[in-house]
């Protein structure tokens, strides 16, 4: 099997966007994911599951509940920063069982001044690193600091536009700082962005993070997963149910930071939503343990926070193998 990777055009228009990278980006406060190389496979040294228990401790779990406006560690959602009315919000990201360090990461931003906000809305990502410790941490946290501050500094663009132009530069930057840091050889993440702009949805998407929209009682996947095992099923080699306890099914085929080149999915055309409909982005930590009915019948609560925790404990109730991240918006 070969990896045919096609460029979209959108991409094309993002480094005129994007501007100079610096070396080194600010900081802020299962099974191992691994890349599929064309004809081989090879693991991407990311770390194996720890022994933490299932009762993890605050310095484990971080918490990230919109309504206190407060940054997690491995979340950002500025101290001050306004969140306007006409959503609910709640993020949560936790270490899960197994695992000694977070190398999931959210972000959740809107701009200051209500101009921007006209023309750029809302943005929200979750990422999923790898490559060890070190590495997915770097990875992940790179690509959500990296995908804010090209999304908030654009002066041109679309959304869809600006989301492509963040994540060509999350790439970039990974790969700049992969280069410059040896060890780190093999860093890369999944990113999956919305961008909500009055009631149209736009996203990107690279990985096997996931979106999902519920509209009544439907809940429909947006994304499709960039993973070996995904590509068999839509190549009608495996099917749906093979393909939840395929072995490989951890093996991605498309992250940033790995390969010279990202093809984001994304919409045709944005998605418009009406009042009550729901947003879920997660990461696999958290939709490989539990069916696309848990989801629904979760998210669609009446307190998106009470969502967040009921899906991370009946994550953790079934192991919890991996890091599990979630953030919920519900719209209207």
């Amino acid at each position: 099997m070969t990896l045919a990777v096609i460029v979209h055009p959108l991409v094309k228009v993002a480094r005129k966007l994007v501007g100079p990278l610096s070396s080194e980006p600010r900081r802020n406060g299962r099974e191992p994911k691994d890349i599929y190389d064309a004809s081989r496979i090879r693991a991407s040294s990311r770390d194996q599951p720890g022994s933490s228990s299932a009762g993890s401790d605050e310095s484990d779990r971080e918490v990230s509940l919109i309504a206190t406006k407060k940054p997690a560690q491995s979340g950002i959602i500025r101290t001050f920063m306004q969140i306007r009315p006409g959503i609910q919000l709640a993020s949560l990201s936790d270490v899960g069982c197994q695992r000694e360090n977070n190398e999931d990461r959210y972000l959740y931003w809107e701009p200051d001044s209500d101009e921007q906000f006209e023309r750029k809305g809302r943005l929200a990502m979750v990422a999923d690193g790898m490559g060890g410790h070190e590495g997915g941490q770097e990875a992940s946290r790179i690509a959500v600091e990296t995908v804010e501050e090209t999304y908030a500094q654009a002066e041109d663009g679309d959304p869809q536009t600006l989301l492509l132009a963040s994540f060509s530069a999350a790439h970039e930057r990974i790969l700049e700082y992969a280069s410059q840091h040896p060890a780190l050889h093999g860093m890369g993440t999944t990113a999956t962005a919305i961008a909500l702009v009055r009631d149209q949805l736009y996203y990107a998407h690279v990985g096997d993070s996931r979106l999902y929209l519920l509209h009544g009682d439907v809940i429909s996947r947006l994304t499709h997963d960039h993973s070996y095992v995904g590509r068999l099923v839509e190549n009608g080699i495996l099917s749906l149910q093979e393909a939840e306890g395929h072995p490989q099914r951890h093996i991605l085929t498309a992250a940033l930071g790995a390969g010279p080149e990202i093809a984001p999915d994304v919409p045709e055309h944005p998605i418009s939503l009406e009042s009550g409909d729901v947003i879920l982005l997660c990461t696999d930590g958290l939709w490989g343990l539990l069916s696309e009915s848990e989801l629904q019948e979760a998210v669609a609560a009446p307190e998106v926070s009470a969502a967040c925790r009921a899906l991370v404990e009946m994550a953790k109730e079934r192991g919890g193998p991996d890091n599990i991240t979630l953030q919920i918006i519900r719209w209207g």
